[in-house]
């Protein structure tokens, strides 16, 4: 049995990067549970919660899909940033995630560069990324892109608010 990993689908002929649309949110939604489960984390979300963040009367975030001929085959989100002691604005580049069978055909690259594009646009100064201590792919990804990695100093805290 072969692990869709290690499956190649030819690459679309049109790939096109866009904004999301309300009529992405079942894809969208499915393509964040898939990268969840790659993580071993659950995931909670709705195309509802998403719909409210996407295009809600305050959206809290920008999401960039990839669209092949038969759907969608990859995204991005994007969160604002702000460096406080620097007045700076940034944006993190919180999700990317290209699906199994399309990877390896620059997909992820062309999201990456797109939210470039929207960061600077916004007036950012900077767009970040993190990816786990042990995914050593995604870190030559990133470089490669270059990223500069920092080092993490301090902890993060979290209270619940509800």
């Amino acid at each position: 049995m072969l692990d869709d990993s290690e499956i190649s689908l030819l690459r679309p002929p049109v790939i096109t990067i866009r904004h999301a649309h309300p009529r992405d949110l079942p894809e969208l939604n499915d393509m964040i549970r898939l990268l969840a489960a790659h993580h071993g984390d659950p995931s909670a979300t709705t195309p509802e919660q998403l719909e409210r963040d996407l295009f809600g009367p305050v959206p809290w975030i920008t999401a960039l899909v990839a669209e092949g001929e038969n759907g969608l085959i990859g995204y991005a989100i994007l969160v604002p940033l702000y460096r406080a002691q620097e007045g700076q604005r940034g944006m993190d580049l919180h999700h990317l995630f290209v699906r199994d069978g399309h990877r390896g055909h620059g997909i992820g690259q062309h999201l990456v560069n797109r939210a470039r594009d929207i960061a600077r646009k916004a007036g950012c100064g900077y767009l970040s990324v993190s990816a786990a201590t042990g995914n050593v792919q995604a870190h030559r990804f990133y470089e490669q892109m270059d990223f500069k990695p920092r080092p993490v100093t301090g902890m993060r805290y979290l209270q619940a608010l509800a």
